[in-house]
């Protein structure tokens, strides 16, 4: 029965997703034309983030060790175990920010509008495709755009999730930029929604994030992009729960 329950959930989730993403496609179609309108898009998904969560009955409580600036560049680094993590991101981040994800969403019916325009593709699986990504995401930090990336560059088959292996990219990305990064710890949210939901449904509840405080990279080289990545694995771990 409760899993009966949780798949109606999810379907009524579905439904507020969709039905808000369509009432805000026109502001989407027309920002997302024009980067100096990067600002007003980004709002608009928080916005329609919050509010399609708050109609399914799921909020998210924030915790920061630090306040940030939200007039500064960071790359946040957040684990990955459900498709929330996108409208969580959304809802954390500030101003002019993009996301790194694998190019599938391209054909996404509401995140394709996106990666077609203010956020990056990346086949997983080309190592050429990998290096145009992370060369648009450092043209665009330069610019004054946070990125948002999943380090393990999946959601993992496993349930309940643990934390995967992670990619080099982003914090190479890091130390090249000279870009403060921001650990995530998203912690309970596979409880409320795991992956796309389809196996075990949904149901409302609070997400817990642990935003852990930024990591400076001034001063570090291309040999601690290993050091660097482990610290940001073991902080995000030290937070999830199992």
């Amino acid at each position: 029965m409760i899993k009966f329950f949780r798949q109606i959930h999810r379907v009524w989730f579905l439904f507020w997703i969709f039905f808000t993403f369509f009432l805000f496609y026109p502001i989407y179609l027309i920002t997302s034309r024009n980067p100096k309108y990067y600002g007003i898009l980004n709002f608009c998904r928080a916005t329609n983030s919050f509010i399609c969560s708050a109609l399914a009955g799921v909020f998210y409580n924030f915790k920061f060790e630090e306040k940030l600036n939200p007039n500064q560049t960071y790359i946040y680094c957040a684990n990955h175990s459900s498709n929330l993590d996108i409208m969580i991101l959304c809802i954390l981040a500030r101003g002019r920010y993009h996301f790194m994800g694998k190019d599938e969403l391209l054909n996404s019916p509401v995140l394709g509008i996106f990666f077609k325009t203010i956020d990056i593709s990346v086949n997983r699986d080309s190592k050429i495709s990998a290096f145009r990504a992370f060369k648009k995401a450092g043209e665009n930090l330069e610019k004054g755009m946070s990125l948002i990336i999943f380090p393990e560059g999946k959601i993992d088959d496993h349930y309940p999730p643990k934390l995967g292996e992670f990619k080099n990219g982003p914090f190479r990305l890091a130390i090249d930029k000279n870009i403060q990064l921001i650990p995530v710890s998203i912690t309970n949210v596979w409880k409320i929604n795991w992956d796309d939901g389809a196996k075990y449904g949904s149901k409302p509840g609070i997400c817990d994030i642990y935003v852990h405080k930024p990591i400076n990279t001034a001063g570090l080289t291309d040999a601690d992009a290993e050091n660097l990545k482990n610290k940001v694995f073991n902080l995000i771990d030290s937070k999830l729960i199992i």
